[in-house]
């Protein structure tokens, strides 16, 4: 009788005080190697102050994930727990390759050997859990619950911020966009080469860009002003006829070598087809960008907030860019930044010293030209670089992951808001949109745990529609009352 094959024992220990996508990218890491895989969860006691979430609740949300084989609490020490199990690997993140790791001198005793990798990037989180723990009914009313509980907010609090809305004046700085939507007929097949063949239906136009973030401002109930730049063109036209309709103030400075930037979207059956984006990407003229510093500088005494919206068009350059920040600093306006990487590359990290930015994985990844640590760890080293105080990371269907600069002095500096819409119809624009209410609440005075909330809250309305249209304060309060939190 042929001997049976030795299952291997695949190990990784930690705190999990927030159980996000990172960790989950590296249990599916770790799975893959072939055979069980055991979890370590420090106890309260080995943590002290670095357990704000108690150790029983810890362990059962590594438990409820199928990935995992077994769960133990480490309570004496992480060598006890390692020469008990005695695992063939141990898997740690690609971040502490360079570091003293005290596994490395256990393993080797019994012969195991210690992994670094911290999964592949591009996993979504999200596809797994509905698969694997069949939550296509995710309540994310108890995950949120969580949420509030652990920062000792209540629903009333967010739909009293939103009521504060209506005291501040804001000014939107960014790039104008025109967003088309086209909607095709299949015809079927080419004969002639193996291509699509499509009839356009119906065309329709929204406000994108700056221009949408200062319109969900302004049906927020905020004052708002945006400055932009556009050429003279019917898409000009277009843009102030919707900046009127939504009591938007605003300074579009013409540059008549310029095309107001246009994005089109041929859509099918509610699918996207084919993009395409009439742009020009040169940085706007000086005399441009002189007058945008202008702009803003006439009206900054009565500002409250700056809302950077940068898609890296050509008008927020640099030179320009540093001059308008310390014109925030100056007269102590909060200050907000978007900067999109999609077909075009930008550059988050420029926004040195601003409250708030809200890259997606992949942008802060560029910024920190990074692309093998773990999540937490690349927020780290974008602190380092932007010297912000907060930044809110956009994981797409698997919600926000929340970080503090370590030197805020707060418990917790890291922690995840869920998803709150698992069926989008449409995802573009939910970016914009979560900055935009984000941004307000901190203008208003709350932390960053209540406007990260409100930000996931009006994103779930955002790619719950077709196109970018304006949110207002009574969708978004109806949004938090049926939310069960």
């Amino acid at each position: 009788m042929k001997n049976k094959k030795k299952i291997q024992r695949i190990f990784i220990s930690g705190n999990f005080n927030i159980l996000h996508a990172g960790h989950l990218r590296l249990f599916k890491y770790a799975k893959s190697l072939g055979g069980k895989l055991f979890v370590g969860v420090f106890s309260d006691n080995l943590l002290g102050t670095k357990a704000y979430i108690d150790e029983i609740s810890r362990i059962d949300s590594i438990k409820n994930c199928s990935l995992v084989d077994e769960v133990s609490l480490i309570e004496k020490s992480l060598s006890d727990t390692i020469l008990k199990i005695k695992p063939d690997i141990i898997v740690k993140g690609k971040e502490h390759e360079s570091l003293f790791n005290s596994e490395e001198k256990i393993v080797s005793k019994y012969g195991g050997k210690l992994v670094y990798n911290s999964g592949d990037t591009g996993y979504s989180s999200s596809l797994l859990i509905r698969k694997e723990l069949d939550l296509n009914s995710l309540d994310n009313s108890k995950i949120s619950d969580n949420f509030l509980e652990r920062h000792g907010l209540t629903k009333d609090d967010l739909i009293n911020t939103i009521h504060k809305f209506k005291n501040l004046k804001i000014a939107v700085v960014g790039d104008l966009i025109i967003d088309e939507y086209i909607s095709c007929q299949p015809l079927g097949m080419s004969s002639e080469e193996p291509v699509m063949v499509i009839s356009p239906q119906e065309e329709k136009r929204f406000i994108g860009g700056a221009g949408i973030v200062a319109a969900h401002a302004s049906k927020l109930g905020a004052k708002v002003n945006l400055i932009s730049i556009a050429g003279q063109d019917e898409n000009y036209n277009f843009a102030t006829h919707e900046l009127d309709n939504n009591d938007v103030k605003y300074n579009l400075i013409i540059e008549e070598s310029r095309p107001t930037t246009l994005k089109q979207r041929f859509r099918c059956e509610n699918k996207t087809l084919l993009k395409v984006s009439k742009i020009q990407q040169t940085s706007a003229s000086i005399e441009t960008q002189n007058k945008i510093f202008l702009a803003l500088k006439s009206m900054i005494k009565n500002i409250d907030l700056i809302i950077f919206s940068d898609f890296n068009y050509g008008c927020l350059p640099n030179e320009l860019l540093g001059r308008l920040i310390n014109l925030g600093k100056k007269n102590k306006c909060i200050m907000t930044a978007d900067c999109q990487s999609s077909s075009q590359i930008g550059d988050i990290g420029k926004y040195k010293d601003v409250n708030l930015i809200t890259p997606t994985e992949k942008e802060a990844r560029i910024s920190v030209k990074n692309q093998q640590d773990g999540l937490v760890v690349i927020a780290d080293k974008l602190f380092e670089r932007s010297k912000v105080q907060y930044i809110l990371m956009k994981l797409g269907a698997d919600g926000l992951l929340i970080n503090l600069a370590k030197k805020s002095g707060s418990k917790i500096v890291t922690d995840k808001v869920p998803s709150f819409n698992n069926n989008p119809r449409d995802i573009a624009g939910a970016g914009d949109s979560m900055l935009v209410a984000s941004s307000l609440a901190l203008a208003c005075g709350s932390n960053i745990w209540l406007s990260s909330l409100l930000g996931m809250f009006m994103a779930s309305i955002q790619v719950g529609q077709l196109g970018n249209l304006p949110i207002d304060q009574k969708q978004l309060i109806r949004a938090i009352k049926k939310q069960a939190i």
